[in-house]
């Protein structure tokens, strides 16, 4: 993503993120802090959220609906409890009153949900930190991320060294396309090295796309 892409103050202090927010309930969605989703926005009671959230801070929480419960979007399925916040960077509202938005992930939330009186349902977050890579762990994950991630992007010829660890892990996550049983455990993970070493392993035992790289 680009830097006009994050809103100012990315990444958020605790502080600054709102306890209660909005919820977009969506299926094998995950928002990765760092990543940029667009949406198409058009069910009634979203579009009230997107137009609540414009005129407030403008974030919003991306639940996973958890497996078996996917046909049940219309009402009110349950989502798994650790989310994905996100901000609304920048938005077109069509003629009909539908939206596409940009969502930019902030951070991985613990959720609970809360009474609305509003059309959407509302939930009450807890940032969740990360426990980072130790110093002697971390120049050899790195290389290894490194590799995997260009191995399964063709466009990609080089990536900065100093990326952070947790970045690299959830980008390599992103280009396996991991069914939701796979996805759900990793992204919950917050022992970057844990979800690391696990990213390599689902990458080691899936195929690399004929027009990735050999990893030699």
């Amino acid at each position: 993503m680009s830097g006009d892409d994050v809103p100012a103050g990315w990444p958020p202090s605790e502080s600054s993120v709102a306890r209660v927010v909005p919820l977009f309930p969506l299926p094998n969605l995950f928002l990765f802090p760092g990543t940029v989703v667009p949406l198409h926005v058009f069910e009634p009671r979203y579009r009230q959220m997107i137009e609540d959230s414009l005129d407030g801070p403008g974030r919003l929480v991306i639940g996973t609906i958890l497996e078996g419960h996917q046909d049940e979007i219309s009402q009110a399925p349950p989502v798994h409890p650790i989310a994905g916040l996100g901000e609304i960077a920048r938005h077109e509202r069509l003629p009909d009153g539908r939206f596409v938005i940009m969502l930019v992930g902030l951070t991985r939330v613990l959720v609970r949900e809360v009474p609305s009186d509003r059309l959407y349902r509302l939930v009450e977050i807890e940032p969740l930190e990360e426990v980072q890579v130790q110093v002697d762990e971390a120049e050899p994950l790195r290389r290894q991320l490194h590799d995997a991630v260009l191995a399964r992007t063709p466009d990609l010829t080089e990536l900065p060294r100093d990326m952070p660890i947790s970045h690299l892990t959830d980008m390599l996550l992103l280009r396996m396309q991991l069914p939701q049983s796979a996805m759900q455990p990793l992204y919950s993970q917050l022992v970057v090295a844990d979800r690391a070493r696990d990213a390599l392993v689902e990458h080691g035992r899936r195929p690399i796309p004929r027009s990735g790289r050999n990893e030699d």
